[in-house]
């Protein structure tokens, strides 16, 4: 199975905050990829875009299900793709259990976005090791 669809990678946001999502999806849009935002998860996992992502940009706090959760369910049905946390919280417990479940990398907000870009590059290349950048414990 190819790992996206014919075209730009197909990147998914998943944050709460709308200014954030904005912010996200024009920076990602800026590089070349094709970007769908959401404001929940459940609207994520509801709207289809999950079979054509490359890879989400997901926040850990938010109402209803959080990105652990969405993580959790993600890993449950198998589904591999790389996530990428952009989040404003600084629990170190949070942090290491979304590495433990996967994450690929784990960005604070606010967020540098020649990091944020270079982690969706490494997560693309497939070489999504873990990101211990300045910014990861912000």
């Amino acid at each position: 199975m190819p790992r996206y669809r014919a075209g730009a990678p197909l990147i998914a946001v998943v944050d709460d905050d709308e200014s954030i999502c904005r912010a996200i999806s024009s920076l990602v849009r800026s590089t070349g990829y094709r970007c769908a935002a959401f404001g929940s998860a459940e609207a994520f996992l509801d709207s289809g875009v999950l079979s054509g992502a490359a890879c989400i940009l997901l926040d850990i706090r938010m109402p209803g299900m959080g990105g652990l959760d969405l993580q959790w369910t993600l890993v449950t049905m198998g589904c591999a793709v790389p996530i990428i946390y952009v989040t404003a919280t600084k629990d170190a417990l949070l942090r290491e259990r979304a590495f433990r479940q996967g994450a690929s990398a784990f960005l604070g907000k606010p967020f540098d976005a020649e990091e944020l870009l270079r982690a969706i590059a490494r997560v693309l290349d497939g070489s999504d090791a873990e990101d211990s950048g300045a910014s990861a414990e912000a």
